[in-house]
């Protein structure tokens, strides 16, 4: 489903099929689109750069929130995007609009000429074009895959860079060798510029130390102290996210000093919002089909996210079911398996259209291997209601960004 404007989708429909591939790490065809806009990278705000496996989104919506709360205007770029393009860029605390969006597409196609470029790096050209033209006190840059060729390292001189939890993901681009994508994750790491970083595996931890060192940058690792300059209850779901706001307190602290107050760092601990991640849907279209039954929704889709999930649910108590989709790339039975021993039925949807989902037979073997009961269904309404005869005390959709955005689309919960 498309859900953005129709002028947006056309300036974005521009810069599809310009490259073989929909992904290829490099960062020479997105350097060239930038010399030809006249280099907005060097006439930013100072930047935060994002990088990590898990906790990147949750992270960079704790990082705007304190700096908000310090009165600080605020940049934000992410992705993907759940309901409309629109919300990977967050201009001056507001998401772009149709209008402006529509313009800066139109301009930097113009300026690509002839050129290859991938769609992410065009649109991140595309996004950096526009950061550089709206004052604000900082731009959040969040990584979209790996870091060291990503399309938005090429900012050379952040005044932080950020590495959240590392672990298995994007394995058809990044490998399945730990230290490998550690590396990755790293490359994001400047000459003479400060890293933050969350705990990490041994491995990781090395591979970060050892970057941080030849890059002559001064690292400091998340710390039990960090942890308790936030609140116990922070305003996302989760211990984990307890974590992510500390991490993000760390960042703001290290990159502007005492111009960040523990005031802002605690009450943006509180007031952060982020979609999609242990959100409970409000009633809506879709969420009536379960006749009341509280829904949570999440988009995590690998072991981490889902063993982080899972904490939760015990916390919960009760019965919770699982309705389920993801994308075929993803690693389907390790999910499943962080849910064993806390969830009992599951029940497989398909993914969102226009991406590449995994069959709902084929994710409910993947299922069935670690939870007692798994049932493959047709619909997301079909699966919600099946769920929903169960009576059980909540029901969590889970397993894909894709369908976490058709979900809050269906149930009229715009991202705003």
């Amino acid at each position: 489903m498309i859900y953005d404007h129709p002028d947006v989708t056309a300036g974005l429909a521009a810069f599809k099929g310009l490259y073989p591939e929909k992904i290829a790490l490099s960062l020479d065809r997105i350097t060239h689109l930038l010399d030809a806009l006249g280099r907005p990278q060097d006439r930013l705000p100072p930047v935060i750069h994002v990088a990590g496996t898990n906790g990147k989104g949750s992270t960079c919506a704790y990082l705007r929130a304190m700096a908000e709360a310090q009165g600080l205007t605020v940049h934000v770029f992410t992705s993907p995007h759940l309901v409309r393009f629109n919300e990977r860029i967050r201009l001056a605390g507001q998401l772009i609009d149709d209008d402006r969006l529509t313009a800066w597409l139109s301009r930097t196609r113009a300026a690509l000429g002839n050129n290859q470029i991938t769609h992410f790096e065009a649109t991140t050209a595309m996004a950096l074009l526009a950061f550089s033209e709206v004052p604000a006190d900082l731009l959040i840059l969040e990584v979209g895959l790996g870091g060291r060729f990503d399309a938005t390292n090429v900012i050379e001189a952040p005044a932080l860079s950020v590495i959240t939890p590392i672990d298995f993901d994007h394995k058809q681009f990044l490998g399945t060798d730990l230290a490998a994508i550690a590396a990755e994750k790293a490359g994001i790491i400047k000459p003479n510029c400060p890293v933050a970083t969350a705990p990490q595996a041994r491995v990781s931890a090395e591979i970060i130390a050892r970057t941080a060192a030849e890059n002559g940058s001064v690292l400091q690792v998340l710390s039990l102290e960090d942890i308790e300059l936030v609140p116990e209850q922070v305003a996302l779901a989760g211990t984990h996210q307890r974590y992510n706001a500390a991490l993000a307190g760390l960042a703001l602290r290290m990159a502007f000093g005492s111009r960040i107050s523990s005031a802002a760092i605690w009450g943006g601990a509180k007031t952060a919002s982020w979609p999609a991640r242990l959100q409970r849907l409000r009633s809506g279209p879709l969420t009536d089909v379960v006749g009341g039954i509280p829904v949570w929704l999440d988009g995590g889709h690998n072991p981490h996210a889902g063993g982080a999930i899972s904490d939760v649910l015990r916390q919960m108590g009760g019965q919770t079911v699982l309705v389920s989709a993801m994308m075929a790339s993803k690693d389907h039975g390790e999910f499943f398996r962080t849910f064993e021993g806390v969830v009992e039925d599951v029940h497989t949807v398909p993914n969102a259209q226009g991406h590449q989902g995994a069959n709902p037979v084929e994710l409910a073997q993947a299922a069935a291997l670690y939870l007692p009961r798994a049932t493959a269904h047709k619909s997301l309404e079909d699966g919600l209601r099946a769920a929903a005869a169960a009576a059980p005390a909540q029901i969590l959709i889970c397993g894909s960004l894709y369908l976490a955005g058709d979900v809050l689309a269906m149930n009229e919960e715009y991202p705003a």
